[in-house]
């Protein structure tokens, strides 16, 4: 019992403890010198400012204003209490900036098109988290160009022709055509030549041009081939969504390397021929302004890189 009498021995009674809520009206009506001026700040009525006052000055036992004939005055105690609140309010302020500042430079915002997160990004991604356990990172996929000037965005990585790119490169891209394995194993339906394409599904992106074959572009140039005739064609949204029916069996699709190269080792994927050809296009690793002054920005930039080293490509299998 004594030593309950001692822990409580500084407490004080409920009646001499300060509500903040009270300082808070307090600090208006010290500012303005005016009840009503403080209540339309606080949006408070002005008896409702009159009364928090008198509540605050019998919690301290003292008068903090002087009620003067149209106008308020500090007294001595409400001077001396205001240095203490505005000295309390401004330390506050600063602590909460600091905190707010610390937590937005553990925070990060990746601009990247929407194949990049799904097929190279999202399945790597574990590796920084572990890494940086205290970053929060939000991953914005968009086929749409973000204003790094304006968007919150604080890292992008841009897929763009190879002459465009700004900022150091990940990978530049290959393409060539994929299918699931069992394709392969079709003998109805060989995959031995480009001619044997004829045979099956065409499974592409529907462009907003209209054109059903801008991705193979490059590798029917390596070819030689003027187009591609394919028996039916399934189109699709996304590139996502075509690479998932091709590893469904539906059809062939335009496979883009280092994004496929996961699924090509994971056997979900095969090259029926050995004909990479470059794209000319690349993905590169851009810090927005606000980035570069975001430390977890720049080690994620940095973790890109390092990553795009360790994933470089070392060759497509051409069977299961």
């Amino acid at each position: 019992m004594a030593s309950m009498r001692d822990g409580n021995a500084n407490a004080q009674p409920r009646s001499h403890q300060l509500r903040l809520d009270l300082l808070h009206t307090f600090e208006a009506a010290a500012r303005h010198l005016s009840f009503t001026r403080a209540g339309a700040e606080l949006f408070l009525s002005q008896s409702a400012v009159s009364r928090q006052i008198q509540q605050l000055e019998d919690s301290v036992g003292a008068p903090l204003f002087e009620r003067r004939h149209r106008a308020l005055a500090l007294t001595e105690a409400g001077r001396i209490l205001r240095r203490a609140v505005e000295d309390s309010l401004e330390r506050l302020r600063d602590a909460a900036a600091r905190v707010r500042a610390g937590r937005a430079q553990r925070q990060l915002t990746v601009t990247c098109t929407p194949g990049f997160a799904s097929f190279w990004l999202i399945p790597r991604l574990t590796r920084f988290t572990a890494a940086h356990p205290d970053v929060e990172v939000r991953i914005s996929a968009t086929l749409d160009l973000v204003d790094l000037q304006r968007g919150n965005v604080d890292v992008a990585v841009r897929f763009v022709p190879s002459s465009e790119g700004r900022g150091p490169v990940l990978f530049e891209e290959e393409v060539q055509p994929m299918c699931a394995p069992q394709l392969l194993r079709d003998r109805a339906r060989p995959l031995k030549t480009p001619a044997d394409l004829g045979r099956h599904t065409l499974l592409t992106i529907e462009m907003h041009d209209g054109s059903l074959t801008v991705d193979w572009e490059p590798w029917l140039q390596l070819m030689g081939l003027a187009s591609v005739e394919m028996a039916h064609t399934l189109r699709f949204t996304r590139y996502g969504e075509a690479v998932a029916a091709a590893v469904a069996g539906q059809g062939v699709v335009i496979g883009r390397l280092p994004l496929l190269a996961d699924l090509v080792r994971a056997k979900k994927l095969v090259a029926p021929f050995r004909a990479p050809a470059a794209s000319r296009r690349g993905y590169f690793v851009t810090l927005a302004p606000q980035g570069e002054h975001n430390p977890s920005a720049v080690a994620f930039a940095e973790w890109l890189l390092a990553e795009a080293e360790r994933a470089a490509p070392r060759g497509v299998s051409r069977r299961a």
